[in-house]
């Protein structure tokens, strides 16, 4: 795939793929400058207070100057830096708020009706904390090292403390790169749009090995895995210099190698197929294997105690994932559309086929299979909603419904873990099945978008064997990183302070033996 990457190649498609939404690049401090327009010559008008007067001009025509006799062409002002656009600002505004109900309330809520009641206020606590922590940690350091020049795994030390983006002295706030030459969006919106997704995506790890994980472990976790796993993935997947750098074939040339390992590769990434679901859907199933199975696993009923409450919040998850995926375009225009409507569509398609498949195998249809068929479809079209046209979005969506539920039946048989709220075989199967398809999908002939070329300002065609197997390196990547890192990062937990409560304690509920309350009081 480097060879994509020659100057004789670069010089026919520029870049490639402004990779995901969530691909977003950093702009400069200094605002970028957008393309110079071409240098047009005026000629001079004369100075009219030294024009005769009409009464003595026997000739008006003879006296006007001649072209050729105009005064030199001035020289072209320099354009003016990119401004922010309201309307693109006010949407990433939105957007991001869309993303923070997702994860609080929506993803609590979802979680919260699957586990026992003994154990409701657990579950909701670890997710609210989780987002609470992870987005203080993202301004700290994770930001910087996410989503400014580095090396291929991880950014440096710029924004450490989101420091020189807000300049007190002037009161401006520094801007940040889109997927269009010259279009710009305050830095600030960017930082807390990219906050929201480190956050959830800590989260969702919780729900393989709820119910039994001390609360104190469950936090050392989500800063550790953030730290070595999110962050490296996001920086990997997510970082370039953006859309202006690329001007010419040696300059592309330079963009790329500056950019993330798999943006250099090509990936595409739309949402977080790899950043969010893979990587969390990973590290979710090595969590269950390495705390264990509850106690009572497969002799006692693990019923979720509220489907109400799930229903509730896998409802506030589909909502708020418009923000999620249309969002990532980073303006309100077209492939914001594109993503919005593909993100609808698959996401319906998929929880009517996991509720026909279900209906089919079980002889009834459940409210658990439709909301949990509603999530596959969400995860599945993530990395693909902005690459791909709308009959592959519903071809995903409905594919993600099938297979998705033999994740949570099948899949979860043979790996034989207690991933208790299925967290793997929703989200990682999901993500790796988007993430494929959208190599499938994203070609023209398949109705999809292709990809940018910045050089010559124009789309160019992918192929689908190529690009399905950079899709599948990138899922690979995901697998193996996030893996080893969840692995190693329990492990120490483990070893250090343990990752369990007691059985007894398990047995009477996390919410009176780790927070001193019940969620219900009756």
């Amino acid at each position: 795939m480097m060879k994509l990457f020659s100057s004789k190649t670069l010089t026919s498609l520029g870049l490639m793929f402004a990779l995901s939404v969530s691909g977003f690049a950093l702009a400069a401090d200094e605002p970028v400058v957008a393309p110079a327009a071409a240098e047009v010559t005026v000629p001079a008008m004369p100075d009219p207070a030294a024009m005769p007067d009409a009464a003595t001009m026997p000739d008006a025509a003879a006296a006007m100057p001649e072209p050729a006799a105009a005064a030199a062409p001035a020289e072209a002002a320099p354009a003016a830096a990119p401004t922010p656009n309201k309307g693109d600002t006010s949407w990433m505004l939105v957007a991001t708020l869309l993303v923070i109900m997702m994860s609080i309330p929506g993803l609590a809520l979802f979680y919260g009706g699957l586990v026992r009641s003994k154990n409701m206020l657990s579950i909701l606590m670890q997710v609210f904390t989780i987002f609470a922590l992870i987005t203080v940690l993202w301004a700290i350091y994770g930001y910087s090292l996410a989503f400014t020049p580095g090396n291929a795994f991880f950014g440096g030390f710029d924004r450490l403390f989101l420091k020189g983006i807000f300049d007190p002295m002037t009161g401006s706030v520094a801007n940040a790169a889109t997927f269009s030459k010259g279009v710009v969006i305050p830095e600030f919106a960017f930082v807390a749009f990219q906050a929201t997704f480190a956050a959830i995506t800590v989260a969702l790890t919780v729900g393989a090995f709820a119910e039994r994980m001390k609360f104190s472990a469950v936090l050392i976790f989500a800063v550790l895995w953030f730290t070595f796993a999110y962050i490296p993935m996001a920086h990997m997947v997510w970082f370039w210099p953006g859309p202006d750098a690329f001007t010419d074939a040696d300059a592309a040339t330079a963009a790329v190698a500056a950019s993330g390992w798999l943006f250099q590769k090509g990936a595409l990434d739309f949402a977080g197929g790899t950043v969010v679901h893979i990587n969390a859907g990973i590290a979710g199933l090595v969590g269950a294997y390495v705390v264990g199975k509850r106690v009572g696993y497969g002799r006692e009923a693990f019923t979720p105690h509220s489907l109400t409450m799930t229903m509730v919040g896998a409802s506030m998850l589909w909502v708020g994932w418009f923000g999620f995926n249309a969002g990532s375009a980073l303006e309100a225009g077209g492939t914001a559309t594109l993503a919005f409507i593909n993100t609808l569509n698959a996401t319906a398609a998929a929880a009517l086929t996991w509720t026909l498949a279900e209906w089919m195998l079980k002889g009834k249809p459940s409210m658990l299979g439709a909301a949990s068929g509603a999530v596959a479809g969400l995860v599945a079209i993530t990395p693909a909603c902005g690459w791909v046209g709308v009959g592959g979005a519903l071809a995903i969506g409905a594919l993600a419904g099938v297979v998705c539920l033999w994740g949570v039946s099948g899949l979860k048989k043979l790996l034989g873990a207690d991933d208790a709220l299925d967290v793997f075989g929703i989200h990682a199967v999901g993500g790796i099945l988007g993430a494929l398809l959208t190599g499938v999908f994203n070609t023209w002939s398949m109705g999809g978008t292709g990809i940018l070329d910045y050089v010559n300002n124009t789309v160019i065609d992918t192929s689908i064997g190529a690009q399905v197997w950079i899709q599948a390196q990138a899922v690979l990547t995901a697998l193996i990183w996030s893996g080893v890192v969840a692995f190693i990062v329990f492990k120490l937990i483990d070893i250090t302070m343990g990752l369990r409560v007691p059985e007894e304690q398990e047995r009477e509920g996390l919410d009176v033996a780790n927070h001193g309350e019940r969620a219900y009081n009756m």
